[in-house]
């Protein structure tokens, strides 16, 4: 596989890292994961057309990423409490717990952003 000497691979990396990825990381987790891409993926799409076209309703443009770059932290911060890696750091927070904060913050974080739209 990998010598002494020599330094394992970029691809090698890569497969033992998916590997691990799916063998040890929980349901819900993979779930949170597939929403983080997704509103990664929505950021990027915004950002392009941006570049591409304008700016002209910078309002739209500014409250539609400013929720996208929110909802993101919002979903790394659900992520973090409810991985079962960090129960140590997080003893009186559950799951249920923080996924009722996480709606809650997005409740709020939606309505600041169609008030911006405005």
């Amino acid at each position: 596989m990998v010598s002494a000497n020599s330094s394992p691979s970029l691809l090698e990396v890569v497969c033992r890292l998916h590997n691990e990825y799916k063998s040890k990381t929980p349901q819900k987790l993979k779930i949170v994961d597939a929403y983080l891409g997704y509103i990664m993926l929505t950021g990027i799409i915004q950002f392009v057309y941006c570049c591409l076209v304008g700016t002209f309703p910078f309002n739209s443009f500014l409250s539609g990423f400013i929720s996208t770059v929110a909802s993101f932290i919002l979903g790394v911060c659900l992520r973090i409490q409810s991985n079962p890696q960090n129960t140590a750091v997080f003893k009186d927070i559950t799951v249920e717990r923080a996924f009722a904060d996480f709606i809650f913050a997005h409740c709020v974080l939606h309505l600041v952003v169609l008030n911006f739209i405005g």
